[in-house]
């Protein structure tokens, strides 16, 4: 096990997560990697003057890496601990024609530049406190590539506000070396991201991965304080809180002896369906169990990660 520090610049950065794309950086399970990261339109937009329509689309949703994690294979599951998130003193938000569900109320296309000051995102006069997140964080898919504004069960962009400082985001591994790389920062981004933006930031991200052996799983989870989540990208809603709550049931039953039908019950009483966000290609649903229903549950192999 390592326990090695490196650092990727952003200078090293891929726009969709390939099976057989060349890793920038190779680490140890154990080990610390700092990200440095651009925002989610390479940092094109530099004042209000920037128009959506204008920009390089080739060079948006950026992720740095990828970071091969020796001894990681098919089967697998990467645990990324987000040890800390540092996000620039300004951010950018776009919206209008066709983003999100209101995109129709719109003829152009709408930028807007947020100073982020003390903690505090500066938004019409407004001091929000920002609670940094990251949007993009995958590993590479069985074969062939995803791009990286399309989340799957190899991660991708996610786009769920849990996946921040003191989360442990787990991966299912598809390649050997797992291939991880992240970025799309939000200094704050509300569930649903419903204009099709959070407050865009390039910044820093500091993981601690580390390769699982004998963990069963098909699709991203997200483990904090505010609970363990299973998430699901599909088409539409629907199928994404169906896959979602699959996720968690198959997960609990696998590593407790709760009857499904209990199980059913428990997370009806307990559980939370939630959405992550509605704008991308995919759309992403989570279910969300309490931590500390799960340790009476006595699920030992998440006893660690649970803290």
């Amino acid at each position: 096990m390592g326990n090695a520090r490196h650092r990727i610049s952003a200078e090293h950065r891929i726009y969709a997560f390939c099976s057989d794309v060349k890793p920038a950086l190779f680490v140890e399970s154990g080990d610390e990697v700092e990200f440095e990261t651009l925002d989610c339109f390479s940092n094109q937009i530099r004042s209000c003057e920037d128009k959506l329509e204008n920009l390089n689309w080739s060079e948006v949703n950026p992720a740095t890496g990828p970071v091969f994690v020796n001894g990681s294979m098919p089967g697998d599951v990467l645990e990324i601990e987000i040890i800390d998130i540092e996000v620039a003193e300004r951010g950018v938000m776009v919206t209008g024609k066709g983003l999100g569900p209101l995109g129709e109320r719109f003829e152009e296309y709408f930028t807007k530049i947020v100073e982020i000051k003390d903690g505090k995102a500066i938004f019409n006069g407004l001091k929000l406190p920002i609670e940094p997140m990251i949007g993009v964080i995958g590993v590479a898919p069985k074969e062939g590539c995803v791009n990286c504004g399309t989340p799957g069960y190899h991660g991708g962009n996610l786009d769920t506000k849990y996946i921040k400082k003191g989360a442990k985001v787990l991966l299912p591994v598809s390649v050997e070396g797992a291939l991880l790389a992240l970025g799309d920062l939000h200094a704050l981004m509300g569930d649903g991201e419903i204009c099709g933006t959070g407050i865009e930031v390039p910044g820093k991200v500091v993981a601690k991965v580390r390769v699982r052996k004998g963990l069963k799983l098909k699709n991203p989870m997200v483990i904090c304080e505010e609970g363990v989540f299973a998430l699901a990208s599909a088409q539409s809603l629907d199928e994404a809180v169906k896959c979602a709550v699959e996720n968690m049931a198959e997960v609990i039953t696998s590593y407790s002896e709760i009857p499904l039908e209990e199980l059913v019950m428990l997370m009806s009483i307990v559980g939370d369906t939630q959405i992550s966000q509605i704008v991308d290609p995919l759309v992403t649903a989570r279910f969300r169990m309490p931590v500390n229903v799960l340790r009476q549950l006595g699920i030992d192999v998440f006893l660690d990660l649970l803290g």
